[in-house]
């Protein structure tokens, strides 16, 4: 069960952060380039891109707790922390926002309300990629030790 969890865990974490970066690069691109039509298949998409990334996150966070056991210590209780704080966030402010934005954009609303929603989830975004890269970055260390 353990080399299973040691593959998992990686892998479902990988996946989450390219998840999360084709999200925002896929919002700034149609954004920037894109009509609203566009705009508005591409938040339909990030919602069904969530069915991928909400899985991959629970998996890495579940795997990385097997893994550890039941008193995480040194960059485990770090990464178990860091964990909390990236559920949260997308639990709290991120789903929340792609569902709203989603809607705006099939109604072709694009005001300041909706523009206002999508700089706090590009910002919570980026809050969720560098915490992942963090435990990324720190399961390595983990694997080398």
């Amino acid at each position: 069960m353990q080399k299973l969890l040691r593959r998992i865990h990686p892998l479902t974490g990988a996946m989450a952060i390219l998840c999360i970066a084709s999200f925002m690069t896929a919002s700034i691109i149609a954004e920037l380039y894109g009509n609203p039509q566009t705009i508005a298949v591409m938040r339909h998409a990030i919602l069904w891109g969530l069915l991928v990334l909400i899985p991959c996150l629970a998996l890495t966070g579940l795997s990385g707790y097997r893994a550890t056991g039941t008193e995480p210590r040194g960059l485990a209780l770090t990464k178990f922390k860091r964990m909390r704080i990236i559920g949260i966030n997308g639990v709290c402010i991120l789903v929340p926002c792609a569902f709203f934005l989603a809607l705006r954009a099939s109604e072709l609303k694009f005001d300041w309300l909706f523009y206002g929603v999508q700089l706090i989830e590009l910002l919570a975004g980026s809050t969720n990629l560098a915490l992942l890269g963090m435990n990324f970055r720190d399961g390595l260390r983990m694997t080398r030790s």
